[in-house]
């Protein structure tokens, strides 16, 4: 028996031959931990940010990275939608806008910088973000919130940037882009 194996019934596709899938254990872990913490109305160390930032192991025959993302997705969205009906229920709904409002005036600030300024870089030896590509998500995050140009959370959660020496710090754009989802989420 290998370290993935489990005696219960998959709960989403297993990756076949030579794809790597997610850890089945660690995944039926988190969501049993996730459920209860959803179930019980307490966050139980598990919200919105604990489901974005989760990882699991890649291993052989494990679930389909695809499905087990998409369903993150929607819990992360549950969890999300939760939080803003409790803040709104304790602070009311202005109060609650204005948080919103300002938070997103913060992101827009840092994304309104100068093209190839919008984040500190690393080391010239060492490797980043490519500042291009960045640089053309933060326009058109720019957009979303300026104009209302049209962009999902879900395409703000999967974007991906190749690396090149000397490119922005991998941390802080990742910070960013959260907190963008966050936002997203608190008005969807």
């Amino acid at each position: 028996m290998t370290s993935n194996d489990t005696t219960s019934p998959a709960l989403f596709p297993l990756e076949r031959g030579r794809t790597k899938g997610y850890e089945r254990r660690a995944v039926d872990a988190f969501l049993v931990r996730a459920r209860s913490a959803f179930e019980n109305g307490g966050d139980g160390g598990v919200n919105a940010a604990t489901v974005r930032a989760v990882s699991f192991p890649l291993v052989r025959h494990g679930y389909s990275v695809v499905a087990v993302d998409t369903a993150l997705a929607r819990i992360e969205n549950a969890f999300a939608a939760r939080q803003r009906d409790q803040a709104i229920a304790v602070d009311g709904a202005a109060a609650w806008l204005d948080t919103t409002r300002r938070d997103a005036q913060v992101i827009l600030d840092r994304l309104s910088r100068p093209q190839k300024q919008r984040f500190d870089r690393v080391g010239f030896g060492r490797w980043g973000y490519r500042i291009d590509e960045v640089d053309i998500v933060a326009d058109k995050i720019s957009a979303y919130f300026t104009a209302g140009t049209p962009i999902s959370a879900e395409q703000v959660r999967s974007v991906a940037f190749r690396m090149q020496r000397g490119g922005y710090r991998e941390t802080q754009v990742d910070a960013v882009l959260d907190a963008v989802v966050e936002v997203m989420l608190a008005v969807a």
